[in-house]
């Protein structure tokens, strides 16, 4: 019973970002500058951005190192209603 509350608190979760907000402050670099930078399409980091794409643990520990912080900088769960 404790799994199935558990999984049902996490599906309850999105994934949200603050990656245009790291962007800005890392000199205001473009999302293709980015992409390049992660070997991913500007589609991807577009996507990203706007929540349509969750990215691997890979990019997401790339990108964390690329703006010097915590994945947890970037990005974290939110509930969803």
């Amino acid at each position: 019973m404790y799994i199935c509350i558990v999984v049902n608190i996490i599906m309850n979760m999105k994934l949200s970002n603050d990656l245009k907000i790291m962007r800005f402050n890392k000199n205001q670099i473009t999302q293709e500058e980015l992409a390049k930078k992660m070997d991913v399409s500007r589609q991807t980091i577009n996507a990203i951005e706007n929540g349509k794409f969750n990215p691997s643990v890979k990019l997401a520990l790339l990108m964390a190192e690329f703006f010097e912080c915590n994945v947890e900088n970037i990005f974290h769960l939110i509930k969803e209603d």
